[in-house]
């Protein structure tokens, strides 16, 4: 039996709950809320994880280790491959890498890598370089400039 197979008949639409119409109705007056508090009143529901006042799990299990995601550093990668759209002779920088849509923001750290081979001499201007990329481009009669 799947639960979109059950009949109306046997329950498949529940009505909702008419709070609010009178003493009679026997959800008058709090309408089901109870007296007083935080679940009395609307507009105010539970955090997730809350516990009722006891100290939650995730306070009681205890810190551990170290993270060093806050001061990673996020470099944008280009390949040298891709650097052999530039003419020859150009010097290309963060400004131009951006124009050609190697990378998205010249603001942010690039570091080019060797996999590829370069054909044109070019001088780049980057904050990182690979051993092997320094090298191809060294090769190709360019130069290397770290920012």
């Amino acid at each position: 039996m799947k639960l979109g197979e059950i009949l109306k008949e046997a329950g498949r639409d529940k009505r909702r709950k008419r709070v609010g119409r009178g003493n009679g109705s026997g959800h008058g007056k709090t309408c089901c809320r109870g007296h007083k508090g935080r679940g009395q009143r609307s507009g105010i529901g539970k955090r997730m994880g809350y516990e009722g006042g006891q100290n939650p799990a995730i306070a009681r299990l205890p810190k551990r280790g170290f993270s060093n995601v806050n001061f990673s550093k996020n470099y944008q990668i280009v390949n040298v491959i891709d650097l052999d759209r530039f003419d020859d002779d150009a010097r290309v920088d963060a400004k131009a890498m951006q124009e050609s849509g190697l990378v998205d923001d010249a603001a942010k750290p690039i570091k080019i890598l060797g996999d590829g081979e370069l054909k044109k001499k070019l001088t780049v201007a980057a904050s990182k370089f690979s051993a092997t990329a320094a090298e191809k481009i060294s090769q190709a009669g360019g130069t290397v400039e770290v920012v």
